[in-house]
């Protein structure tokens, strides 16, 4: 249970639902009072009077979710990368939670791992920052120093704690279901979200865990040792628990310092973070289903090759070989032979679209080619934003014939959201290279 002077105590969670409330609140009246503007306006106040509901309903929800920690965060940073689409001030506003979240206080940083350890952070660390470097949805990161024990020397590490009383913050969160869903569809309006709430219940509850966080950051980074351009941070399980985890520091440039670099190195960094991305998910059966700019650090010393530490491995999903098996014939299929008698046939048995359901198999490979299109044909394209939010859009589609039949089973509930995530990335950097050459390099 939280302590009374904790960022997520009782008391404040009596806010938290408050808050949420009130979001709803607001966002429905919103609605209701544009409806009722809108009965005697033109056709074009009507579209102006749409527009400004949009903007106050996009600040409202950025505001609320902004101030709090837990599940409605964690589903706003997702939100914020994904789509492009999004109304610019919710989309800005939210960006701005990947690296921005509000910190908790030094000593109760101090006081989570005197909990955890039974000793006081001065006789755990030779070196302790009150200051957070970072901070997010469930915790937040300081700087220290240790004595590695298999060097005996002085080693930088960065010490990730969780905010007490989160735990029961994310709880309080997942009652609520129906505002994450509603968050959800206001992003994204063709979109049926069930599935995918289900699947980050189930997955928040699991990135509470930091032993099994740490586990998973370990299991990649064995994964990854001595990779040319990959890097993933050493854990010390000496200094990790439930609630604390540190590992090696690394310091290098973020994303918007990568964002300056001359477009070829750009490049390099974008076909990195696809390779990673699907050699982890092809080699491994594993992804870090985290996949926004806040996790990388580039190392840029060296432009004709470009490294990148990826980091938090909280939201980690596994698969099995017989999953893998459906993800690879799917591609098969629909990237490499361009079969959409196959591919109907594939998704059908997957429960990505019912049995028998009344559209074309033309309709069906029209619709899932736009989101195998950049690894179709061997040729170099150009990754741009709208391109990429055009993938996003084309996903979500309502109108489209497929909408009433198709599905996302929990399998491939993040498997969505990380091609969408990568692919937002890959247009923001605008990079440009053949990726069905690299695809099958992997």
């Amino acid at each position: 249970m939280a302590r009374p002077d904790s960022p997520l105590s009782s008391r404040r969670r009596l806010g938290r639902n408050a808050e949420i409330a009130k979001l709803g609140v607001k966002v429905g009246t919103n609605y209701a009072t544009t409806a009722a503007k809108k009965l005697f306006a033109s056709a074009e106040r009507k579209e102006a009077l749409d527009h400004g509901r949009e903007m106050k309903n996009a600040a409202e929800i950025a505001e609320r979710l902004g101030n709090m920690k837990g599940a409605l965060m964690k589903l706003g940073q997702m939100a914020s990368y994904l789509d492009h689409g999004l109304p610019e001030p919710l989309r800005l506003a939210l960006a701005e939670l990947q690296n921005n979240a509000p910190p908790m206080s030094g000593h109760l940083a101090r006081r989570v791992i005197e909990e955890e350890f039974g000793a006081p952070v001065d006789q755990l660390f030779v070196e302790w920052d009150d200051e957070p470097i970072a901070s997010a949805s469930i915790g937040q990161v300081h700087r220290a120093i240790i004595v590695d024990p298999e060097s005996n020397e002085h080693r930088a590490v960065a010490v990730k704690v969780q905010y007490p009383g989160v735990a029961d913050a994310i709880a309080a969160d997942l009652k609520n279901a129906d505002l994450l869903g509603a968050v959800l569809a206001f992003g994204f309006k063709a979109f049926e979200p069930d599935e995918m709430v289900a699947e980050i219940k189930e997955r928040l509850a699991e990135e509470l865990d930091y032993t099994r966080e740490a586990k998973n950051q370990q299991e990649f980074a064995d994964f990854y040792t001595n990779h040319p351009f990959v890097n993933v941070p050493r854990v010390h399980t000496h200094l990790s628990s439930a609630r604390v985890i540190t590992s090696d520091l690394v310091t290098g440039s973020s994303w918007a310092e990568l964002m300056e670099k001359p477009q070829d190195v750009r490049d390099r960094a974008a076909e990195a973070i696809f390779r990673y991305v699907f050699r982890s998910l092809y080699r491994f059966r594993a992804f870090n289903g985290d996949p926004h700019p806040g996790n990388y650090i580039f190392h840029l010393d060296d432009p004709d090759n470009v490294r990148i530490t990826f980091l938090d491995y909280g939201l980690v999903k596994h698969f099995t070989e017989d999953e893998m098996t459906i993800f690879k014939n799917m591609i098969s299929a629909a990237a490499i032979n361009h079969d959409d008698d196959a591919f109907r046939r594939i998704i059908e048995d997957a429960g990505l679209l019912k049995l028998d359901a009344p559209v074309t198999t033309d309709d069906i490979g029209d619709y899932f080619s736009h989101f195998y299109a950049p690894v179709r044909e061997s040729h170099v394209m150009h990754w741009t934003p709208e391109y990429s939010s055009s993938i996003v859009r084309h996903t979500f589609d309502r109108s489209s014939p497929i909408a009433n039949y198709a599905s996302v089973p929990r399998a491939f509930v993040f498997i969505q959201r990380l091609n969408l995530g990568l692919y937002t990335l890959l247009g923001e950097l605008r990079a440009r290279g053949n990726y069905r050459r690299i695809a099958e390099e992997l």
